[in-house]
């Protein structure tokens, strides 16, 4: 008897028994219209007329309201992530503004006589910042805005202004460079130097990142990271990682992939602290979990850093693990 073209309403047809009318995919029912049938299973014959090549039954290719969101139903829980499908579904719902947290703020600020710029050319006794960049990408890859701040040399007055000023505009701040004795007591004076801090954690019984210092200011976190990048990933991923989420209001923890896995060989560790040891993963025909291996390297060597898959977790009361024992992974995302 008609057709409802693209964005019309369908309700100025009422159909009887016996009528159908043409309607474009999305379209809105005619009234008392209860079923599609898809173009391809139908013929029009004439004007008045068409044929219907398979039987059809009520409610079928439709979308009845309420079918897809209830009425005053939860669209979305709380402490969630959006993701670009979750912003679709606000947008169709006409949902353009909602209350949400913001991303943290994360200052980054690595220190040493001994570093230059990636930019720069490598000269004698000089290192490449690599943790400024690392750890940028850890916070971003973590929900959190980074700002680097540069390299500061070895002046504790320098670096307590940069310090002030990077915590009067970010959540919290990131000191990278502290593996060594002497680097790490330069970190605990910077920390213990900031008007208004609070040391709360002077090393941490886990391997790698026993070194890692945790101050507070105010309502901000100020974490002194080991210099060693593979180090302070760990401490990032256990963490820094955890106190980002907790700002941002998902859960407080560190929200890697946690897996089963079987030792490929036997892996040594100390009792007394938790060890978390870089690991490739492979795949062996009929084994019911994936095979861990270890990934060693000399401190300072770049190669493992993008050879392991994630991290094995060693308890503090374990005396390592034999080979073809069951064991924990967190996966790097």
């Amino acid at each position: 008897i008609g057709e409802i073209n693209r964005g019309r309403a369908g309700t100025k047809f009422a159909l009887k028994t016996g009528q159908a009318v043409h309607i474009w995919t999305g379209g809105e029912l005619p009234h008392k219209g209860d079923a599609v049938v898809m173009v391809e299973y139908s013929h029009l014959m004439d004007r008045q007329t068409v044929e219907i090549f398979r039987p059809v039954a009520p409610g079928e290719n439709i979308i009845r309201a309420g079918e897809d969101f209830e009425k005053n139903s939860t669209i979305l829980p709380e402490k969630r992530m959006l993701r670009p499908q979750d912003l679709g579904v606000l947008a169709g719902l006409g949902t353009t503004r909602l209350n949400v947290h913001r991303r943290p703020r994360v200052g980054i600020i690595s220190t040493g006589d001994e570093l230059i710029a990636p930019d720069q050319p490598l000269a004698p006794g000089k290192i490449r910042d690599i943790n400024s960049t690392t750890l940028a990408a850890l916070v971003t890859e973590a929900g959190g805005i980074p700002k680097c701040y540069g390299i500061i040399e070895d002046n504790l007055d320098k670096m307590l202004a940069v310090c002030e000023e990077a915590l009067t505009k970010n959540d919290m701040l990131l000191l990278s460079g502290g593996s060594s004795v002497g680097r790490r007591d330069f970190t605990l004076q910077v920390l213990e130097g900031l008007k208004g801090s609070e040391l709360l954690a002077h090393g941490v019984a886990i391997r790698p990142g026993k070194p890692t210092l945790l101050a507070s200011k105010g309502n901000k976190a100020i974490f002194g990271l080991p210099g060693h990048v593979a180090s302070a990933m760990v401490v990032f991923y256990l963490f820094v990682r955890p106190l980002m989420r907790l700002f941002s209001g998902l859960a407080p923890d560190h929200g890697l992939q946690n897996i089963q896995v079987r030792c490929g060989e036997q892996i040594p560790s100390v009792i007394g602290r938790e060890e978390y040891v870089r690991i490739s993963l492979a795949r062996k025909p009929a084994a019911e979990l994936p095979v861990a291996t270890p990934v060693y390297g000399k401190s300072g060597l770049l190669h493992p850093l993008i050879a392991a898959d994630g991290l094995l977790v060693i308890g503090r009361d374990v005396e390592g693990l034999d080979a073809g024992a069951r064991a924990e992974v967190l996966l790097f995302p």
